[in-house]
C-alpha cells in the first residue's frame, strides 16, 4: 500500500512510499482509513522542529477515522465493519503515575501513532483496540476525521481551563484548533471573542456561519481598548492560546484578568519570549495542554453526536495522498481552515 513516510530526521525527508499492509497482533484492530486530518504537528515534523519522540522512517498522521477491517486475537470489544476513530497514544509504559491515574498522555514513555508508529497517512491502520471510540452514527467520515483535534482542545478547554458559565473567554487564531475551541467554550457557557489578523478573513466568516458574533482583526483594532471597553477594565476570563504565534501569547498575557487562567493550546515550535512575570503580578492559572485522555474523547464524540460541537464546516480542502505537498503548502499558507487526506 501506499504512505507518506518521513524516512529520515531533517527537514522535509518525506514521499509517498510503498509501505507493507499491517496486520493486527493480539489485542489490534486494523482499520481502513477513510479520511486523515493534516495538522500542525504534521508541519512542524516536516520541518523537524517538534518536541516528540520520531522513529523514522514512519507513515505520517494521527487524526483519523475508518471502518476496522479485521481483529487480532482476543480482540471483543468491536467488531469488524465498525466506523471508529481511535487515540494517538499507540504505546504508554501501564506502571507511572500518570498512567495509573489515567493522565497516560504524560507518560514519559509513550509512544505516538503517525511519530513513532505508523500512522493514518495511508490505506491502513493498525491501533490497540483500547484506544478505539466507535462514531456515532450522525457523524460522518469527513467530520470523525477532527475528532483527535476535538478531544485535544476539550482537554484544553474544559479539563484544565474549566471554562465556566458567564466567562468571558478570549480565543487567539481561528484556525480549526481556534473555532474548535470556541466553540466548546460557548457549549460550557463561555463569551467567546475570536482573534486573529487580515488574512483570517475567510477564517472570522466562517466562525461568523458557527454563531460567533465577537471578534477582532489585530492588525485592524485596538484589541487592548476593545477588551478593555468590553470587560469594564476587568480583563477576560480565560484566554485560550490557539494560534502558536508569539504575539499572541503576549497579548493574552496582557489581557487576561488579575487571577485570571491562561492556557496555551497552539505550538510555537520554538522559544520564544514572553513576561513570565506577569504570572506573579497577577496571580494567573498558567496551563500548557498536551494531546488529550479517555476521557475528552468520550466527550467529544457526545458533543458531535449532540451538535453542540461542529467540525465538517471546518473542512475547506480534501486531497489524495500523493498531493500532500500540496495539502501541506496550502495549511502552512493559511490558505484553508482544515484540510483533509484522503486514500
Amino acid at each position: 500500500m501506499k504512505g507518506i513516510v518521513k524516512f529520515a530526521r531533517g527537514r522535509g525527508q518525506i514521499e509517498v512510499r510503498e509501505v507493507k499492509n499491517p496486520e493486527p497482533q493480539a489485542g489490534e484492530v486494523k482499520i481502513e482509513v477513510k479520511a486523515t486530518g493534516v495538522c500542525g504537528s504534521d508541519i512542524h515534523v516536516f520541518h523537524d522542529e517538534i518536541d516528540l519522540p520520531i522513529r523514522t522512517p514512519v507513515v505520517m498522521g494521527h487524526e483519523f477515522c475508518g471502518v476496522i477491517v479485521s481483529l487480532g486475537k482476543g480482540v471483543t470489544g468491536v467488531h469488524v465493519g465498525d466506523r471508529v476513530t481511535s487515540e494517538t497514544a499507540f504505546s504508554v509504559c501501564e506502571k507511572c503515575v500518570y498512567c495509573r491515574t489515567g493522565q497516560y498522555q504524560l507518560c514519559k514513555e509513550r509512544k505516538g501513532i503517525g511519530f513513532w508508529f505508523d500512522g493514518s497517512f495511508a490505506d491502513f491502520i493498525v491501533v490497540p483496540e483500547k484506544r478505539v471510540h466507535r462514531l456515532p452514527e450522525n457523524v460522518d467520515f469527513i467530520a470523525g476525521a477532527l475528532c483527535e483535534p476535538l478531544a485535544c482542545v476539550i482537554h484544553g478547554v474544559i479539563e484544565l481551563s474549566q471554562v465556566h458559565s458567564g466567562d468571558t473567554v478570549l480565543v487567539t487564531g481561528v484556525g480549526s484548533i481556534g473555532l474548535l475551541a470556541a466553540q466548546v467554550a460557548r457549549s460550557e457557557g463561555g463569551r467567546v471573542i475570536l482573534s486573529g489578523v487580515s488574512e483570517d478573513v475567510k477564517r472570522f466568516e466562517l466562525a461568523a456561519s458557527l454563531g460567533f458574533k465577537e471578534f477582532v482583526n489585530v492588525q485592524e483594532t485596538d484589541i487592548f481598548k476593545f477588551i478593555e471597553e468590553m470587560t469594564d477594565g476587568r480583563g477576560v476570563d480565560v484566554v485560550l492560546e490557539c494560534s502558536g504565534a508569539p504575539e499572541a501569547a503576549r497579548t493574552g498575557f496582557k489581557v487576561v484578568k488579575k487571577r485570571g487562567v491562561y492556557t496555551q493550546i497552539g505550538l510555537f515550535g520554538k522559544p520564544i519570549e514572553i513576561n513570565f512575570e506577569a504570572i506573579a503580578y497577577k496571580e494567573l492559572q498558567v496551563s500548557g495542554s498536551f494531546s488529550q485522555r479517555w476521557v475528552a474523547w468520550e466527550m467529544a464524540l457526545k458533543l458531535l453526536e449532540l451538535k453542540k460541537v461542529e467540525t465538517k464546516p471546518l473542512v475547506t480542502d480534501i486531497y489524495p495522498l500523493n498531493e500532500w505537498q500540496a495539502a501541506f503548502h496550502k495549511f502552512e499558507k493559511r490558505q484553508g481552515t482544515k484540510i483533509i487526506l484522503q486514500p
